[in-house]
C-alpha cells in the first residue's frame, strides 16, 4: 500500500501530448456522481486524450442523456460494459468514478473480474467514495430523500432528527471530517426539496447492503483513492486502502467532495500518476 502526499501528487507533470492514441494506452471510462452528468469530466477527458488515451464519459441511468431511465446497479453495469467494450479489442480499461460513480465503478470492477471475455481491467481511480455504504444507515438517508419527494410538511417535521441520526450513526456523535449534513443535501431550510430526489432513493436502494470495501478487496488491479481534504465522505479511507491489493490514497488540499471540479489541475496530475502506475502493474 502507498500513501501518497498531495504535495507530491500535485507536483507531477504530464508527459508531452502525442497526436492520436498512444500504442498500448489504456481506454478511460469516467463515471459521474449523483444528480450530475458526464459533463463534469470535460477537463479530465481532454487531459487524457491529449496524453494519447481513448476516453469516454458515461451518463448513468436517470442522469444526463439517460434521464428517462430509472437508476439501478444492473443497468449501470450495462452502461459501463458498453463503454469498456467501445475501445479497440484488447485495450486495457481504466475506470474513474466520483461519489456514486466511484461506488458504481468499484462494484462494476469487482463484477467485471468474474466476467469471461471482458476487456482487461488496468486499474480504478475512485474519488469521494471512502465511506462504506454497508453497515451505515443508508436506508435512513434514502427514506429522508423519499420524504423530500413525497411531502414538504413531512420533510420539515422529520429532517432535523433524521439528519442528526444519520450523522451520529456515521461519526459516533463526534465532530470530525467525514460527517454528512443531510439538511444541506436535501435543499433549503424551508424544506423545499431540490428536484430529482427520486434518483437518490433509487440509487441508495441499490447501494444499501453493498460494501465498497468488499468490492475493493475483490480486485487484483491497482486502486487509487482520491479525496478532497474538505470532503465530508472521508470516513474510512484507511479501511479502503488496506482492502486494496495495490492501493494508494491521495488527499487534495483545499478541495471538497467534487474534487475533480474543485481542483481540476491537481486532479489531472493525480490522474496522470495513476495511469503511469497502472501501466507498470
Amino acid at each position: 500500500m502507498d500513501l501518497l502526499s498531495a504535495t507530491a501528487a500535485t507536483a507531477a507533470t504530464a508527459a508531452p501530448a502525442p497526436s492520436g492514441r498512444a500504442h498500448g494506452a489504456a481506454g478511460i471510462v469516467f463515471v459521474h456522481g449523483m444528480r450530475t452528468s458526464s459533463a463534469i469530466w470535460e477537463r479530465q477527458v481532454g487531459h487524457v486524450r491529449d496524453a494519447g488515451h481513448d476516453a469516454v464519459a458515461v451518463d448513468l441511468p436517470a442522469h444526463g442523456a439517460r434521464h428517462g431511465e430509472r437508476f439501478s446497479m444492473p443497468r449501470a453495469f450495462e452502461v459501463l460494459d458498453e463503454a469498456a467494450g467501445s475501445f479497440p479489442a484488447g485495450t486495457p480499461v481504466v475506470v474513474v468514478g466520483l461519489s456514486l460513480g466511484g461506488y458504481t465503478s468499484l462494484a462494476w470492477a469487482a463484477h467485471h473480474a468474474t466476467t469471461a471475455d471482458a476487456p482487461p481491467l488496468a486499474g480504478v481511480v475512485a474519488a469521494g467514495c471512502t465511506s462504506d455504504p454497508k453497515g451505515k444507515p443508508v436506508a435512513l438517508f434514502r427514506d429522508v430523500a423519499h420524504l423530500a419527494v413525497t411531502g414538504t410538511t413531512a420533510v420539515r417535521r422529520g429532517l432535523r432528527d433524521a439528519s442528526l441520526a444519520w450523522r451520529s450513526a456515521l461519526t459516533g456523535s463526534a465532530s470530525r471530517p467525514g460527517g454528512l449534513e443531510v439538511a444541506a443535501l436535501l435543499g433549503d431550510a424551508g424544506g423545499v426539496p431540490r428536484p430529482g430526489w427520486d434518483i437518490v432513493t433509487d440509487a441508495l436502494t441499490h447501494l444499501a447492503g453493498r460494501s465498497s470495501v468488499a468490492s475493493t478487496r475483490a480486485l487484483r488491479v491497482p486502486v487509487w483513492f482520491v479525496n478532497g481534504a474538505r470532503d465530508r465522505m472521508r470516513l474510512e479511507e484507511s479501511r479502503h486502502v488496506a482492502a486494496a491489493d495495490r492501493g494508494a490514497l491521495v488527499v487534495v488540499p483545499d478541495a471538497g467532495h467534487d474534487v475533480n471540479s474543485d481542483a481540476p489541475d491537481a486532479f489531472n496530475r493525480v490522474l496522470t500518476r495513476a495511469l503511469h502506475d497502472f501501466a507498470r502493474a
